[in-house]
């Protein structure tokens, strides 16, 4: 995944050394932003944002009080390079969230490992499941609306397990913990292998996960090949009486014995045309809508909502 990196300023001159320095990376892309320009490019939610204080237009801790009052920028590092040294000054900017606060003369290595480094946290910080290493609720939140942005239609898969409760009643949590991280390494197996695509797999918690595709990819052979190899990879995970009755055996809270269905997997799909959605809320609606009408066929199965604008 590319990481993009703002760097306010407004001649150019930071932004021109910086590309030098990491101009063997394929991974960082840099693009510069005028300082009047700001609170409209951080809608695209950048990775990193540098600040080039010799060179804005506007007064440095207004420019970052207003980066991070904008809620999608709320937690998105800030560095600031600046030729002044006053202890009460750099204070003042450290206050209002920035990270780093570099000064002139800049040490262009140190710069580079620097950028490297704050790079590398915010990848690992943003794999908030400890049980599957997939990227949690934010920056699930942030890739749908970066893909909104976009303007260009995408898919959005929404992944469920069906009677995981009844299973983990029977086996237990560490059981279930083990189908939780089947579920994901099934999903993220067929999804990175996608050739010419940008995609992206996400674990909401629990047995819930997402997947973004491109629109011209094969969701439902994805959705098919899923289903196949998670239907046959669950089985590992549950005893030769349950799987030859098919059902597992559940006491409820009055002791009244309940059969519930071996665990199987449910997918909604949403299509996201150019105009359809205007923000993450009504794609988040339609998916709960689409994926409870995959839960309602026994067994695993995906149903897809199709629906565009009129």
């Amino acid at each position: 995944m590319f990481q993009n990196i703002y760097i306010v300023e407004e001649k150019e001159e930071l932004i021109k050394k910086v590309k030098s320095r990491f101009r063997s990376s394929r991974v960082f892309k840099f693009k510069n932003v005028n300082s009047c320009d700001v609170q409209l490019e951080i809608k695209s939610i950048p990775d990193l944002i540098i600040i080039n204080e010799d060179d804005i237009g506007m007064e440095l801790d207004k420019l970052c009080k207003n980066i991070r009052n904008d809620e999608d920028n709320s937690i998105t590092p800030i560095i600031v390079i600046s030729s002044n040294l006053e202890r009460k000054h750099k204070l003042s900017i450290m206050k209002n969230s920035v990270e780093y606060y570099i000064e002139k003369p800049i040490d262009e290595e140190a710069l580079y490992y620097t950028i490297k480094n704050i790079t590398r946290l915010l990848a690992a910080n943003r794999t908030v499941s400890p049980l599957t290493g997939l990227p949690g609720n934010v920056q699930i939140q942030t890739e749908l609306k970066k893909r909104l942005l976009k303007k260009k239609a995408f898919e959005i898969l929404y992944f469920d397990l069906d009677n995981f409760k009844a299973y983990n009643d029977v086996y237990g949590f560490l059981k279930g913990d083990e189908i939780i991280k089947l579920t994901a390494r099934v999903i993220t197996r067929n999804i990175h292998d996608i050739e010419g695509s940008d995609v992206f797999v996400g674990h909401v918690g629990g047995d819930d996960f997402i997947a973004i595709v491109d629109d011209n990819v094969d969701y439902e052979a994805i959705c098919q090949n899923i289903i196949a190899e998670f239907d046959i990879e669950v089985l590992k995970h549950f005893n030769d009486v349950d799987i030859e009755r098919g059902y597992l055996d559940v006491q409820n809270r009055k002791g009244v014995t309940e059969q519930f269905p071996l665990t199987s997997v449910s997918i909604g799909v949403v299509v996201a045309d150019e105009k359809r959605f205007a923000n993450t809320l009504e794609i988040g609606e339609v998916g709960a809508q689409v994926k409870h009408l995959a839960k309602t066929t026994m067994g695993s199965s995906y149903a897809i909502d199709r629906r565009k604008e009129e």
